[in-house]
């Protein structure tokens, strides 16, 4: 026996059965109170099958296992905890406020789609004109002001407590500088919009002899007078959601959207006119909304400072200008798809709209989760906070995959009722329903894309950001180019679709690598027990 080696034997019951004998053999003879043989032998032959364990160890284990395997990875996607809650509080309220504009215009258009199809048409074509020239410049300053001003409350919040009087009104020359920069851009877009409506309406494929022409251009000069109150309350806004406070702005953007519905009933069916009366009354709104908010803000900071021009401009200009790169290839995008599809006649055009609209709404709804996880970010992450901002990209994008997918879900039962408060037209609500894949498959590919943007602001990514929106925009539009006209409007659909898919792969790609400021957030996350079983 002694020359047997207990790695030959092959089975695990036989080395286990073969190493008790020979252990009571020796102590028998050798010494029966010392037993060094068995402590030897122990580590030397292969354990029981889980089934011969005693049950006591293997209840004793099975939390400890579980609680780094996946049952509890899988139940964390549900688990709402302080971070979770906060991200919660502060989506909430913005999610009103970013669903109250979209309402808005979904309220105009469905006051103008029982004008007709060619009014319907004319208005959407003009919005996506409008949204062209203003977003191009305001998506920017408005996510540069939330990240900066986020910043600067972090820092500000690491120094020495101050008197109660300069925290009723705090110094921030973010604010001034956003501020100020909002009134330049916003009278550019006006002078831009006014004179360049023809242009305009031309690139977008409208001849003069369409019927959607006049209307469009109608609609969109009137618009044109709301371009600076516009960027303005996008600036005070970002201002709002840099201090966390989304109420603000929800009871701002609320009220001016209920005048505006009001106005909407007067203007175009009491007083009767048309488009005109959509465009005044939103006009009118949208400059009750920056007086508002420019009132509150002014009660929390001293809206315009001495150093207004500086290197804070240069700061602006310099991270503005990457996601106005970023922006173009947006809009570009969303605008080439317009475009095609009012080359398909106003019937088309006026089903492609309602699917739109509410696609664009319900979409955006997911940037109020976007907003929150930007905000929160940039203050863990200025303050060196690193594994706290790993649980917030985390959380953030647990209850962004949540959110889309119940979006999904009732977009796929009520579109078709939804539908018929835009119009009664038959055709247009044949042409309407056919988009029902388009709205409800890309709504979780939406909340996600959404969520990685605020997190590419809240590190002030700005970089990646720019480049991969180029990469993504040039591959959609050739995408959108050669396949829509041999598949009109499912190809439109289709290309968005793969452009929102692009921007949530090129959005992981980002995370996986680890570079930029990312490195310092990730590269430890693998070594990371305790975040790895107690955090995720």
């Amino acid at each position: 026996m002694a020359g047997t080696s207990l790695s030959s034997l092959s089975s695990p019951i036989q080395t286990y059965a073969f190493s008790r004998r020979p252990i009571r053999r020796y102590h028998r003879h050798r010494n029966r109170n010392r037993r060094p043989i068995r402590t030897k032998t122990f580590p030397c032959y292969t354990a029981p099958p889980r089934s011969e364990q005693p049950i006591g160890e293997t209840q004793k284990e099975k939390p400890e296992k579980d609680k780094s395997g996946k049952p509890l990875r899988v139940l964390d996607w549900l688990k709402l905890d302080e971070i979770g809650l906060e991200i919660v509080s502060i989506a909430l309220p913005a999610v009103l406020a970013l669903a109250a504009d979209p309402l808005a215009s979904l309220v105009d258009t469905a006051f103008v789609g029982h004008l007709g199809s060619a009014d319907l048409a004319a208005v959407g074509v003009s919005v996506s004109v409008f949204n062209l020239v203003s977003k191009l410049l305001n998506v920017p300053l408005l996510n540069v002001t939330t990240s900066f001003v986020a910043e600067q409350q972090a820092l500000d919040a690491s120094q020495e407590e101050v008197s109660e009087a300069k925290k009723r009104r705090k110094y921030l020359p973010a604010v001034s500088t956003s501020l100020a920069l909002a009134a330049g851009i916003g009278l550019l877009e006006a002078v831009a919009l006014l004179f360049g409506s023809g242009f305009l309406m031309n690139a977008m494929g409208i001849p003069i002899d369409s019927p959607m022409r006049a209307p469009a251009e109608q609609f969109l000069t009137l618009r044109a007078y709301g371009a600076p109150p516009i960027v303005i309350a996008l600036a005070a806004q970002g201002t709002f959601r840099g201090f966390k406070d989304t109420k603000t702005p929800l009871f701002a953007v609320g009220l001016g959207n209920l005048v505006n519905a009001i106005l909407d009933v007067i203007l175009i069916l009491v007083v009767g006119l048309g488009v005109r009366g959509a465009a005044i009354a939103t006009v009118t709104s949208e400059y009750l909304i920056a007086f508002i908010l420019l009132s509150k803000l002014n009660e929390q900071v001293v809206l315009v400072s001495p150093s207004v021009i500086g290197d804070g401009v240069t700061r602006y200009l310099k991270s503005g200008g990457l996601l106005i790169g970023r922006t173009i290839a947006v809009l570009l995008t969303t605008t080439l798809a317009t475009s095609l599809a009012a080359r398909e006649g106003p019937v088309p055009m006026a089903g492609y709209q309602i699917c739109l609209q509410v696609w664009l709404a319900v979409s955006l709804l997911n940037d109020a989760l976007a907003l929150a996880g930007q905000a929160l970010l940039a203050g863990e992450y200025t303050k060196g906070n690193y594994k706290q901002a790993r649980v917030i990209i985390y959380r953030v994008l647990q209850i962004g995959g949540i959110t889309g997918a119940g979006l999904a879900v009732v977009l796929f039962f009520g579109f078709g009722t939804f539908s018929l408060v835009f119009t009664s037209d038959s055709q247009v609500l044949e042409i309407a329903r056919s988009g029902l894949w388009f709205v409800t498959v890309s709504q979780p590919i939406n909340a996600i894309a959404f969520v990685i943007d605020g997190l590419y602001y809240g590190v002030s990514d700005f970089a990646y950001a720019a480049y991969s929106m180029f990469f993504v925009g040039l591959v959609s539009c050739g995408y959108l180019l050669l396949v829509t006209p041999g598949l009109g409007l499912t190809g439109v659909w289709t290309g968005l679709v793969l452009f929102m898919t692009l921007r949530v792969l090129a959005g992981f790609l980002r995370l996986r690598t680890r570079s930029g400021p990312w490195k310092m957030i990730l590269s430890n996350l693998d070594s990371d027990e305790e975040f790895r079983n107690d955090k995720f």
